[in-house]
């Protein structure tokens, strides 16, 4: 059932989308960046060492600036997808190309916060969606860059999942409690049946974590489509990659983007999905 949410507001959650994009490429960039740095001052200690010193990391600082020659990026020059149009996808002093993904994410979140708030209007469930979405926007991103699904983002975006079905926004808590449950140990059991079956990894702690965290928000009932409808995508757009010898076979896919893809399915259209799945089954 669509929402009638007048056109000021519909401009309003794109606009705030756009700005949540600009951040949100910020985290990507930075947050593995700052877990390595974590991982290697962890390791120091262990081993007895004095932790290297760094320079302030964070969200925050230092300030964003062009990787190519550090010119620092000016609030002019970092207004979401506007930006990037006038200076023609070019660093303004450099002149090397901006990488294509800023706008898109920046243009994904934003028509993806004004399509929420059309379809939920202004509820709960739209704030729900609008914290599902901006967490998997983060994981398909970094997932596809670096094969990590931070917990960071994984076990915070589980108990709000949790905190929101409390008052049963979604689904009701019971539902939503084992839908986390199931949703890691099914995973987990994969993992772990493929690794005593071949003595490789099949897949990364993280994706358990992820799929705990889509059964909070949808409930244990979605979990099967949701299964279903990553692992589909992931074998053709993995088949497809080998096809046409865009990835090596032995180079890992991350599962991660799948099933975050699905999970916003699921949130969304979950239930009539569900309900046609079940249907041609009977």
């Amino acid at each position: 059932m669509m929402a009638d949410s007048g056109l000021p507001v519909l401009a309003l959650a794109l606009v705030f989308g756009l700005a949540i994009g600009s951040f949100l490429n910020v985290v990507i960039h930075r947050l593995p960046i700052m877990m390595e740095r974590d991982w290697l001052s962890q390791c120091a200690e262990l081993r007895g060492e004095v932790p290297p010193e760094n320079e302030r990391y964070s969200l925050v600082v230092p300030r964003s600036c062009c990787p190519h020659c550090g010119h620092q990026i000016t609030a002019l020059e970092n207004i979401p997808v506007v930006s990037y149009l006038w200076l023609g996808g070019r660093c303004r002093q450099c002149r090397e190309r901006i990488n294509l993904r800023y706008p898109l994410i920046e243009a994904i979140t934003g028509i993806a916060f004004a399509y929420t708030v059309w379809h939920l209007g202004l509820t709960p469930a739209a704030v729900g969606a609008l914290i599902f979405i901006t967490a998997t926007i983060a994981l398909i991103a970094i997932d596809f860059d670096k094969q990590l699904l931070p917990d960071d983002i994984t076990l915070p975006l589980l108990w709000a999942g949790l905190l929101f079905n409390a008052f049963g926004v979604f689904t009701d808590l019971k539902s939503a409690v084992l839908g986390a449950t199931f949703g890691y140990l099914i995973l987990w059991s994969v993992y772990w049946m493929f690794k005593l079956a071949t003595g490789k990894e099949g897949m990364g702690y993280g994706d358990f974590k992820l799929l705990a965290a889509i059964g909070a928000w949808t409930g244990w009932i979605m979990l099967p489509l949701t299964i279903l409808m990553s692992s589909f995508v992931g074998a053709v757009v993995g088949i497809a990659l080998i096809v046409f010898n865009k990835h090596g076979r032995d180079v890992p896919i991350p599962f991660g983007p799948y099933l975050a893809t699905a999970g916003l399915i699921a949130l969304f259209w979950g239930k009539p999905l569900t309900k046609a799945y079940l249907g041609a089954l009977l």
